[in-house]
């Protein structure tokens, strides 16, 4: 049937992702190791912090794992459409702890700022270099693999990982910075964390506006439409189309469309070709169309 074979690769881009996710957490963690060592051994508050938002990342990944979980759970009688709407509830509670994350180093940054401390040591550029490295090839690959699936808490996820490239990026200048200037320069890697919660909480913007965008059902784009559109009237039956509305859900969408047809068929023609939209509409793989509201309405 058309409504399983599209639940069992709804639940294989779900289970997927949500092993990419995993991955994600094993690196952020290896990653965090690796800069809570360097920031205490080379004196740089800039890379404990970077430490700290990692372990957050794992926080959020977890999250967001979770979310792919329960959204590939099939439609049940409390939830006829499916469980996708978990997967952008993930990424807008990633967003929220963007937001609790950047507070929380700027505050750190400004207190070490006003206390006296050691220069960092020159290695810890060399640290900031690897995850910079790192962390930009994970969040292209998130990235892109989000893309293909049609999931905003990868994009979320993507885009975390970028900022979390952002923040090393930052703390090497800064530390750069307080190498080159010498005594009295010292400071400089904690602007530099300073500095990085503005991008954080940029980052953590955008994330909510793309999660809410999902859960407040904005429309797809013109394009995706137009190509539903263009599926529909091809079927045979359908002399036009009075209105075509698609919202995303999860990892799928939702359709609901009204269909012109021969004023002078019967209920059963009218019916069949009503199905035959549905079907043509939902195996369309690469538009991850889950179910389809047809409504049949008469021409002269």
């Amino acid at each position: 049937m058309p409504g399983t074979d599209h639940h069992a690769r709804t639940t294989r881009r779900a289970e997927d992702s949500a092993r990419l996710v995993l991955r994600g957490i094993a690196l952020n963690l290896a990653l965090a190791a690796v800069k809570a060592a360097g920031g205490v051994l080379g004196h740089t508050y800039a890379l404990i912090a970077d430490a700290a938002e990692s372990l957050l990342d794992i926080l959020t990944s977890l999250l967001v794992w979770a979310g792919f979980r329960v959204a590939a759970r099939p439609p049940d009688e409390n939830h006829p459409y499916g469980h996708g709407k978990a997967e952008p509830l993930a990424a807008l509670a990633v967003a929220v702890f963007v937001f609790a994350m950047a507070g929380f180093v700027g505050l750190e940054a400004v207190h070490e700022i006003r206390t006296p401390h050691h220069a960092p040591e020159w290695w810890t550029l060399l640290v900031l270099a690897g995850v910079v490295v790192v962390k930009i090839w994970f969040s292209r690959r998130m990235g892109s693999a989000g893309e293909e699936v049609g999931s905003t808490a990868l994009g979320v996820e993507a885009m975390h990982h970028y900022s979390d490239a952002l923040t090393s990026g930052a703390a090497f200048v800064g530390i750069a910075v307080a190498l080159w200037g010498g005594p009295g320069w010292e400071t400089a890697d904690d602007w530099a964390a300073l500095f990085a919660c503005v991008v954080i909480a940029f980052n953590g913007f955008n994330m909510t506006g793309k999660a809410l965008g999902d859960i407040m059902d904005t429309a797809v784009s013109e394009k995706f439409a137009n190509e539903v559109r263009d599926i529909a009237s091809a079927v045979p039956g359908v002399r036009a189309l009075h209105k075509v509305r698609v919202r995303k859900s999860g990892l799928s969408h939702l359709v609901d469309i009204q269909v012109r047809v021969d004023g002078e068929l019967t209920v059963r023609e009218g019916h069949a070709i009503a199905h035959a939209v549905k079907d043509a509409l939902i195996d369309s793989a690469p538009h991850s169309i889950s179910d389809v509201t047809v409504h049949v309405e008469p021409m002269k």
